[in-house]
């Protein structure tokens, strides 16, 4: 979060400042020309009191592109940069266009910085669940902002440094980070902390990566965020023919949900996952509503009413 600070124009700084919010609850910071400052915390969204000029965008973007949009062609192509400490800067403004596809993105004036945080041992409690002599296969469903991402990075970092309170050996984990939140890569080095078995693949398209991970560095575990496009479905059976386990995550409800779409009830009927984990939306991230076995059981939690 010091980072991220550091970062920003003087005047927009003061403006964050006069909000006496709690750090440690901030999870986006939103800077729009023309529009009050706009901040996330604790589940409450939180204004500045004056619009945001120019010239402030302008100051953010060049520090954070560190005064070359050169160095940064590929991620102005994909709409985002990462900065140092793992956090994700969306971005937005003028598109420019080759031949039909996105060449970059110039004029930024909108920006959406998402505060990157570890929780070390969030997963934990939950390893008896998703461990018995092997790691189990797992998809873990949750909405927008429920965690997702967080619950699977410490699952991947509890692997790849195994755990002696539930007597686990260090396996080989293999990060697919297609957008560069599990790890938050910056020139290729990990922000956040995993094990001594780690190996990242960084902005790199899950279904391609997910091969050239299994080809290349041979994964006890596959680790990818958000799945479901119908071209990742080859991936996730290499996956399985090559005995890798798999830490996936998906948007959704429930299991019900996402196995309501065809191109996801295919990708979990050749997975063959050995649990679902579905979280819930509270006051903080990662929040486990219910555990279920391969066949839909419930081990833990109860059937919630759909409304």
């Amino acid at each position: 979060m010091e980072g991220v600070l550091e970062m920003l124009p003087k005047a927009v700084l003061a403006d964050m400042e006069r909000m006496t919010l709690n750090e440690e609850e901030v999870e986006e910071i939103r800077i729009r020309v023309g529009r009050p400052l706009e901040v996330m915390a604790g589940r409450r969204v939180h204004y500045g009191v004056r619009p945001v000029i120019r010239e402030e965008a302008e100051i953010f973007m060049n520090k954070i592109s560190q005064f070359s949009f050169y160095m940064l062609d590929e991620e102005l192509k994909r709409g985002y940069i990462t900065i140092k400490g793992g956090h994700r800067v969306g971005i937005a403004g003028k598109v420019i266009l080759e031949n039909g596809y996105v060449k970059g993105i110039r004029e930024v004036t909108f920006f959406n910085i998402r505060i990157a945080r570890q929780k070390k041992g969030l997963a934990e409690e939950w390893i008896p669940y998703l461990y018995q002599g092997r790691w189990l296969s797992t998809l873990v469903i949750g909405p927008p902002q429920s965690g997702k991402t967080t619950f699977l990075r410490d699952l991947a970092r509890i692997a790849s440094a195994g755990s002696e309170r539930n007597r686990i050996d260090p396996k080989k984990v293999g990060i697919i980070d297609e957008r560069s939140e599990i790890a938050g890569c910056v020139h290729g080095v990990p922000q956040m902390e995993f094990g001594i078995r780690v190996d990242v693949l960084d902005s790199c398209p899950k279904a391609e990566g997910m091969m050239m991970m299994i080809r290349s560095m041979s994964p006890d575990i596959l680790v990818a965020d958000e799945i479901g496009r119908k071209e990742d479905q080859d991936a996730v059976m290499e996956a399985v023919n090559a005995g890798t386990a798999l830490f996936i995550t998906v948007h959704g409800h429930s299991l019900e949900d996402i196995l309501s779409r065809p191109s996801m009830k295919a990708i979990v009927t050749e997975a063959r996952f050995d649990r679902f984990i579905e979280l819930e939306r509270l006051d903080k991230p990662g929040c486990v509503a219910m555990i279920r076995d391969g066949a839909g059981k419930i081990l833990y939690g109860k059937e919630r009413v759909r409304t």
